[in-house]
């Protein structure tokens, strides 16, 4: 039996992506113990994977702190890993690589870079979508590929019983009208618009509920909608993940959580502007759709309303 490394830092929607490819690493070895490098957001929630032996927890100091280089380094050598998947395929983790394995090529470390294909720059193959470039990845590292392009979710999940019997949750719209600070141009800023819409049309059959972040509690209270909390706490990724699996229809922006939605088969619609393409992040399902725009700001409440309704009259 031998060790092989995963790396995948995050973020959580890179990670619902990654589930798939997660799922065919495990599956290629399945005589060998599967451990995998993150960081501290999601060190609990990996330990949930079921492909998984043992979760690696990397800080991500910068990388002039010598000394934590040096244990984080010293750690991963113990393993003696005959194989590594990166699959965050950073400027960090290609700095890894550098260190522990510097003349390695894809029979021992698989990235985006010893992978890449011989008639393409890395600036072309970066134009594939994120599904697209791991299953090459894989698939050039010699894996067979049965699950990278169609991504499940649902092992990050737990029962939310009493958070739903709480806010006596039956049949209910989730929306995720936040964003990162830092990525203001994703925002749809018409939410309260199609709350009235919504709440207008199913005033009885639906409750409208919002499942903020921890540093989006305050700006919940702006919108019309129930929050929902656990013990007056944001609910972590595998409540999250639960709710939103069990949701009969999700609308948000092009963040984390839609990514989830769309990676456990659940109804709903993302919302893109002009910053990427649904495509690149391989987002669209059978069951979860984007609305692509040039500018959010001309996208209205009644278009993003009509496709709602159409989804829940089938």
């Amino acid at each position: 039996m031998s060790n092989i490394l995963i790396i995948k830092h995050g973020s959580l929607g890179d990670i619902a992506q990654a589930s798939g490819a997660i799922q065919d690493i495990s599956e290629n070895f399945r005589n060998d113990q599967i451990y995998l490098l993150t960081t501290k957001p999601y060190l609990e929630l990996f330990k949930k994977n079921p492909y998984i032996h043992d979760v690696i927890l990397d800080k991500r100091l910068p990388k002039y702190n010598l000394i934590y280089l040096y244990f984080l380094m010293r750690e991963l050598k113990k393993y003696n890993f005959i194989r590594i998947f990166d699959l965050q395929n950073s400027s960090r983790t290609n700095f890894y690589k550098n260190i522990l394995y510097p003349k390695a090529n894809l029979e021992t470390w698989s990235s985006s870079l010893t992978t890449l294909p011989p008639d393409k720059s890395k600036e072309e193959f970066d134009k594939l979508s994120v599904l697209e470039r791991f299953n090459h990845q894989l698939k050039t590292s010699k894996l067979s590929t049965k699950n990278t392009l169609k991504p499940n979710f649902n092992w990050a999940s737990v029962e939310v019983e009493e958070i739903k019997n709480q806010y006596d949750l039956k049949k209910y719209i989730l929306l995720f009208p936040f964003c990162s600070p830092h990525l203001e141009s994703k925002k749809w800023p018409y939410y309260n618009e199609l709350i009235k819409l919504i709440s207008n049309k199913y005033t009885n059959e639906y409750k409208i509920v919002l499942a903020p972040g921890p540093s989006e509690i305050d700006q919940a209270k702006n919108f019309n909608a129930i929050t929902l909390l656990d013990n007056g706490k944001f609910l972590n990724i595998l409540q999250l993940t639960k709710i939103i699996k069990d949701s009969s229809f999700v609308v948000a922006n092009d963040t984390g959580p839609a990514h989830i939605a769309a990676h456990v088969g659940a109804k709903g619609l993302t919302l893109f502007g002009g910053h990427t393409t649904a495509y690149k992040v391989n987002i669209e399902r059978e069951n979860f759709k984007p609305i692509q725009v040039t500018d959010l700001k001309n996208l209205s409440a009644e278009k993003v309303f009509e496709r709602l309704n159409k989804f829940l009259s089938n």
